[in-house]
């Protein structure tokens, strides 16, 4: 399970990504390079990392379902992801 803070630390990230979105796609467009450094570091859509909904985990994530590989596979083997069953050959 990851800490409270690196969880709430990506979500902070992701609304500042958003909020300088529009800002950060004008400024490319028209070359103003000096300006992008101004923008804060977080506000670069490059620094965001996909955790699980559920533990948080930052590795091992399946983007289809959100969630990472461990939770997916516990998940998986209960039935609890529809169209999902366990391969056997």
């Amino acid at each position: 399970m990851a800490k409270e803070s690196m969880k709430a630390r990506e979500v902070k990230r992701a609304r500042l990504v958003a909020k300088y979105a529009a800002k950060r796609q004008r400024m490319l467009e028209e070359g103003d390079y000096e300006g992008l450094q101004t923008l804060p570091k977080n506000a670069c859509y490059v620094r965001l990392h996909n955790r699980c909904k559920l533990t948080g985990r930052p590795k091992g994530f399946i983007r289809q379902f959100g969630i990472s590989r461990i939770q997916f596979r516990e998940m998986a083997a209960a039935g609890l992801i529809p169209g999902v069953k366990k391969a056997s050959w």
